[in-house]
């Protein structure tokens, strides 16, 4: 575990002046030795979709420094994208919606609804990114209950944090697309009561953390977002949003992570930069002054506290 993360249970690391790592070209080196960098991948059943995502994601990422990992689903026209879909990243509070689904599912497994007080600590964790709250609800689970879900939910290569950072949990794009798919389509492993709970939680998200994937949608589909962000010593900043898209005919989903973000700005206005052309190209016809315009000045929801 590294010592510059110094809230245990929770997101905020100490600030280091290092901020974030920055490739260095050793002189002489063959530059055929550098692997390329990944694609854009798309495929479709709309004619001429999966080539323009393709091109106007790649667009959007042009120059932007930092690892962006970004998984697309539209149900409606069989599309999917994918770039570093199984890169690993921290995941900061975007695993607030896997707690969730945790106790959601354990609490199906024994039969029960939840109590008051976890139905207020979802409330929080979801709509406030309240750490506290998860805090108390992590510790309630388990790691092992965790994994139960993980291992049900198929969500194979996500690795919950250890010694109580939850807030360190390795993610990818893969596993948070499989956990968006579970929301929106009806299967074993959540009710549909517990998936409705959920997404009634994400589109209830405060205005200050409707920024991200929701950027640019039209007004004709609901929008549904978990943000998380991080300051580590090393990979600077690790800015990720997930979210789910529904109405209008349309029922898609879209998990952007990235790190190695000089600021948290820096990282939001990326993957906002994704979202936008996203939106655009899977429900073309949706006026420009219809489009979601997030908050311009995300606030950061935490406070760092000694390790205890």
């Amino acid at each position: 575990m590294t010592h510059h993360i110094s809230l245990r249970a929770r997101v905020l690391p100490v600030v280091a002046a290092a901020g974030m790592l920055v490739p260095v070209v050793v002189a002489g080196a063959a530059p055929a030795s550098a692997a390329p960098a990944p694609q854009v991948s798309c495929t479709s059943g709309k004619a001429g979709l999966a080539s323009k995502l393709q091109r106007d994601i790649t667009a959007a990422l042009a120059g932007r420094t930092g690892t962006v990992a970004v998984g697309v689903h539209d149900r409606t026209t069989n599309t999917t994208c994918t770039l570093r879909a199984t890169v690993a990243y921290d995941s900061a509070s975007v695993v607030k919606v896997t707690v969730l689904a945790t106790l959601l599912w354990d609490a199906k497994k024994h039969h029960r609804y939840l109590t008051t007080r976890e139905s207020h600590l979802a409330n929080a964790m979801i709509t406030k990114s309240d750490n506290a709250a998860t805090t108390a609800l992590w510790n309630q689970l388990g790691v092992s209950k965790v994994k139960g879900f993980l291992a049900a939910a198929g969500m194979t290569r996500t690795v919950p944090g250890s010694g109580g950072y939850w807030g360190l949990t390795r993610i990818n794009v893969t596993d948070e697309q499989r956990l968006l798919s579970l929301l929106t389509t009806r299967n074993t492993v959540l009710s549909d009561n517990s998936r409705a709970y959920i997404l009634k939680l994400m589109g209830n998200v405060i205005t200050s953390q409707k920024w991200g994937t929701p950027a640019g949608a039209p007004s004709t589909v609901s929008k549904h977002v978990k943000n998380g962000w991080l300051q580590r010593a090393s990979r600077g900043w690790r800015v990720h949003s997930v979210g789910v898209f529904r109405g209008g005919g349309h029922d898609y989903t879209i998990s952007v992570l990235s790190d190695g973000n000089s600021t948290m700005n820096y990282g939001v206005q990326t993957i906002q930069a994704v979202a936008k052309v996203i939106h655009r190209d899977l429900v073309p016809t949706a006026p420009a002054a219809s489009r979601y315009t997030p908050t311009t000045s995300p606030r950061e929801a935490y406070v760092a506290v000694p390790r205890g």
